[in-house]
């Protein structure tokens, strides 16, 4: 009795202060198309002014991949008003810092400044979006550093290769059938009218969302949007190709050597639906349940219990078109990848089969309700939530309502989703081994 009043007092307690947590916010669109979004918080005295795009890798030509996070590194190289290799001394000679991030969905930039710098954000980044300088010196400076970044990140990092193994193996038609980074090979092939031609075409105000969060004067912020973004002219319109997957039917097999591993991994991946759709939330829940943190189901009979890994883990890959859900395990010795495996399926079989239980239940809703809290904790996190909601799921509102279809979601919902998605013919089967070199 005393758990379970225990339990009920943290459930109403997260709810509190997940209701409490409300985002207020105010949106409205420029006469050129950007769309315009602000949150004003005056509990701390910074703001951020950041943009999105709607570009991603997923844009990209098949023989010119990496383009979209090419243009992460490249926009930092300076404008007609920044001096090449001033914009970083800009941002922290006045207090701030900033950065960027691209997906295969989008591509997001933003300053943190003292609240005083509002002005100095925007200027920046209307700069960045109305007077790019894409020359030389430049694309030749950024295909150095995502060369190294490459070299970094997957060539020479263990196991760095999962994901471009499984996402050319999961997607035959999709561009998300290749890495965000893309190939080498494309970006040493394009021209520099090719750069030029595809900032043209993505980074224009009618395919942005600015958002200003923070402390500030709502007038005057107002007021500086209208000042340096307002003259931007709106380009044309960016028509979004249509990509579909036909569904996998039977298991896909393949093997993939690494030279910088030693112990073999055992990958199981499965193709899922757009994070729009109210099937992917249901997958977020399953795949918390059997793979996130020691007390999930997998970790704890797999690694726990029986000891037959050294890890078990997964990753969820929410994205616009398709989403990618990836288990894996590390098998110790003398089990095989194959035990690992049919250990995994065995815990899938069980949702697929019987409703997880109340309690479990409730653990997933706790869980879900402190990830919503935590996601929105910061200016930060609120900004870039902000801009994703709007680009991505056409509904900023959700930054507040997402969590109540979580709630929604019962258990019935989890076993049939998990029949629907998870079957053995309609995954990818990854063997992910040392490869001979690495034994010597």
């Amino acid at each position: 009795m005393k758990n379970s009043i225990m339990m009920l007092s943290a459930a109403l307690m997260l709810g509190g202060v997940a209701h409490a947590q409300k985002v207020a916010f105010e949106e409205y669109n420029l006469d050129n198309g950007m769309h315009v979004i602000l949150h004003n918080d005056p509990s701390a005295p910074v703001v951020i002014t950041s943009v999105m795009y709607h570009v991603g890798s997923k844009d990209e030509r098949p023989d010119r991949t990496g383009f979209a996070h090419f243009f992460e590194h490249l926009l930092f190289e300076g404008t007609q008003n920044i001096k090449r290799g001033e914009w970083m001394k800009i941002v922290t000679a006045n207090g701030g810092v900033n950065n960027a991030n691209t997906s295969d969905d989008r591509t997001y930039y933003y300053e943190v400044f003292p609240s005083n710098n509002l002005e100095l954000g925007l200027w920046m980044e209307s700069e960045r979006l109305m007077h790019p300088i894409i020359n030389k010196i430049g694309v030749e400076t950024q295909n150095e550093v995502v060369k190294e970044e490459k070299r970094m990140r997957y060539d020479n990092q263990p196991y760095g290769n999962i994901l471009p193994e499984v996402k050319k193996n999961m997607f035959k038609n999709h561009p998300y059938r290749w890495t965000t980074i893309g190939s080498m090979k494309d970006l040493d092939a394009a021209t520099l009218e090719e750069f030029q031609a595809f900032n043209k075409k993505f980074y224009t105000p009618n395919n942005a969302v600015l958002v200003v969060a923070g402390d500030f004067d709502k007038t005057k912020a107002k007021e500086w949007i209208q000042k340096y973004f307002g003259p931007i002219p709106r380009g044309e319109e960016v028509k979004k190709q249509t990509f579909t997957e036909e569904p996998i039917t039977q298991t896909i097999r393949s093997t993939y050597e690494d030279p910088n591993i030693q112990i073999p991994m055992i990958v199981a991946s499965y193709r899922t639906p757009s994070m729009k759709t109210r099937d992917a939330r249901v997958l977020d829940l399953i795949s918390s349940y059997l793979s996130d943190g020691k007390s999930s189901k997998l970790y704890k009979k797999i690694v726990d219990d029986k000891k037959m890994a050294l890890q078990i883990g997964a990753v969820g890959f929410s994205q616009e078109d398709y989403g990618t859900y990836i288990l894996y395990g590390l098998p110790m010795a003398p089990n095989t990848s194959a035990d690992i495996l049919k250990e995994m399926d065995e815990e899938i079989v069980k949702i697929q089969t019987d409703l997880i239980s109340e309690k479990d239940y409730q653990k997933l809703q706790n869980k879900f309700d402190n990830n919503f809290v935590n996601a929105n904790a910061s200016v930060e996190g609120i900004a870039e939530n902000l801009a994703s909601y709007y680009l991505l799921y056409g509904d900023v509102n959700l930054i507040n309502t997402e969590i109540d279809i979580y709630h929604s979601i019962t258990r019935e919902e989890i076993r049939e989703v998990a029949k629907k998605y998870l079957n053995p013919n309609q995954r990818l089967i990854l063997d992910y081994i040392p490869s001979p070199k690495s034994q010597n």
